[in-house]
């Protein structure tokens, strides 16, 4: 069995690129746990007091625009959101659920979270 910087000093093609391209995606999860910004649902997590849905702009509705919107949320102390930042979807169903998260009440803890929230717009709903 060769090992991953075997494949890529022998330039094996898209073999040796498809496993580098998996050293790279490991050692960035691997350092983002190091950093403690990964969301990993446990007995330890902050519970959501109040959850406000977003709006479904209904313009996109009847144009059946919609997708998957996913939303890093940083979480004070107090349990208030502190902030938001849109990491992928569209930006307009992005506005929305930006607006909506950051009325959320979390249960207070000892230090701030950040986790990331994912939403999902189905304009056949």
């Amino acid at each position: 069995m060769r090992k991953v910087g075997d494949a890529v000093r022998q330039g094996s093609g898209k073999g040796g690129f498809v496993l580098l391209l998996i050293a790279v995606a490991l050692s960035g999860f691997f350092v983002s746990i190091a950093r403690g910004q990964t969301y990993v649902p446990g007995e330890n997590e902050r519970k959501v007091l109040t959850r406000v849905q977003p709006d479904y702009p209904e313009a996109l509705k009847k144009l059946y625009i919609g997708g998957v919107v996913r939303v890093e949320v940083v979480v004070a102390p107090n349990g208030t959101v502190k902030s938001t930042k849109l990491l992928g979807g569209s930006p307009i169903l992005g506005q929305s659920t930006m607006k909506a998260v950051k009325q959320w009440k979390f249960v207070p803890a000892a230090a701030e979270e950040t986790r990331t929230v994912k939403f999902e717009f189905d304009p056949h709903r």
